[in-house]
């Protein structure tokens, strides 16, 4: 059963699939154009494996769509603002202090 998720969780689930390159890879490939999981692989030099675990994510988190199309499974973003959402913060200017990095940025290979 779908839900209406609040303005919190759904700021959460985004965060949550942006938090990984290739989960942020997919979201972009797909604001493009719907696309079948093997073509997505070959398209950003990934295992099969590894893309399903992302959709997955993705999936559950309810930002991409699986779209059954014959014996295969289409993927498309789960509403078509989202890649209007995707280049709004592909764009926007982030301020970032460039002699300071986090205290895990090391560890984390974050910043």
């Amino acid at each position: 059963m779908l839900t209406v998720a609040s303005d919190i969780e759904v700021l959460a689930r985004f965060g949550r699939a942006l938090a990984d390159p290739i989960r942020c890879r997919i979201l972009l490939a797909l604001r493009d154009t719907p696309a079948y999981p093997a073509d997505l692989a070959d398209a950003l030099g990934i295992s099969r494996t590894r893309l399903s675990n992302h959709l997955a994510c993705l999936r559950d988190c309810g930002l991409v769509v699986a779209i059954p199309d014959g014996r295969r499974t289409r993927y498309e973003l789960a509403d078509e603002r989202l890649g209007h959402a995707l280049d709004d913060l592909r764009t926007a200017v982030v301020a970032v202090e460039t002699d300071r990095a986090c205290p895990d940025a090391e560890e984390k290979g974050c910043c």
